[in-house]
């Protein structure tokens, strides 16, 4: 039991150092990524230089905990092999049988990499290191009256300037484009296992079909069904486009006010009132990235578990 709390002090201590500097500027998480430089062309934020980071180092990690695999496994490939097996079990049920091990790789990678990204925020020198960017040169009395307000000033060369303080290192799910992007992820893999292990008809029919069972309804309930059908349909289908807006902005929205909340408990109290929310946002990261792979779970399996569901209340 020693061992854990103290590796949770230390690593609220640390995040408590590294982001002190945050909190005394008194201002606000950005809602947009700071570009750092241009590749090709096309620029590379702070949030897409954290997801790179973090990226390499999972992998890294990942390799060197589980080595060469072994019949008998070691203590860091039981750990990576006791994350796969409970992501498994949870979506399995929910996928189905058919589809679970053509698409288990995807919701796998979904999972850790929302959760390792949601999580970004909390380590050391994110949010901490950057550079000041000046916008208009003010007077030491507006400067003055700016600081009380929680805004950026500086002092450059017996000159007061305010500006922004562009950051290295940005909590990668707190930049909505990455969350977008999840979220685009998502919406083309269901496309892709409906259509491979469904079928356009059975997806048709799921959408649009007159799911009223013919011998047991009379005919002129059973023929205006089918424009009752059309219409629940043609509101599926909006309701299955939201979900490029309901998936990002949920995902984008706990981080990015999960962020913020840290930022202003930080400029209230630096140093101990923030240790609880530390926890929290640990909590949150995970509720978010499992109910973000839940949801494609859920997406992908209510159409392609038609046929096990068939066949089970033939059974019955």
């Amino acid at each position: 039991m020693s061992v854990p709390r103290k590796t949770a002090l230390t690593t609220g201590f640390l995040s408590l150092l590294t982001t002190s500097t945050f909190a005394s500027d008194g201002a606000a998480v950005s809602p947009y990524a700071y570009e750092l430089t241009k590749f090709l062309g096309l620029p590379v934020t702070n949030a897409m230089f954290t997801g790179w980071a973090l990226s390499l180092l999972l992998i890294v990690v990942v390799r060197l905990m589980v080595g060469r695999p072994q019949l008998v496994p070691a203590r860091g490939q039981a750990m990576v092999e006791g994350l796969i097996q409970w992501v498994y079990d949870i979506m399995a049920p929910i996928v189905g049988k058919k589809v679970i091990k053509p698409v288990f790789p995807l919701l796998l990678c979904l999972f850790t990499y929302i959760l390792i990204m949601n999580w970004s925020g909390l380590l050391p020198g994110v949010g901490t290191f950057g550079h000041f960017v000046p916008e208009h040169e003010i007077t030491m009395e507006q400067a003055t009256d700016m600081q009380h307000s929680g805004a950026i000033v500086r002092e450059i060369d017996g000159k007061y300037y305010d500006g922004h303080f562009h950051y290295f290192f940005r909590p990668v799910n707190s930049d909505l484009n990455t969350t977008l992007a999840l979220a685009i992820i998502s919406f083309l893999a269901w496309i892709w296992f409906v259509l491979k292990y469904a079928g356009v008809k059975l997806l048709l029919f799921d959408l649009f079909g007159n799911k009223a069972d013919k011998k047991e309804v009379p005919g002129y309930i059973y023929v205006p069904l089918f424009g009752v059908f059309l219409g629940v349909g043609l509101i599926e289908v909006i309701s299955i486009l939201s979900r490029l807006v309901s998936l990002p902005f949920r995902l984008f929205g706990n981080v990015f006010g999960g962020e913020n909340l840290l930022t202003s408990m930080h400029g209230m109290f630096a140093w101990v009132l923030p240790v609880p929310f530390y926890f929290l946002e640990i909590l949150i990261g995970f509720v978010q990235a499992l109910v973000f792979t839940l949801l494609t779970a859920v997406y992908i399996g209510l159409i392609c578990n038609h046929d096990s569901a068939d066949e089970h209340a033939h059974a019955h």
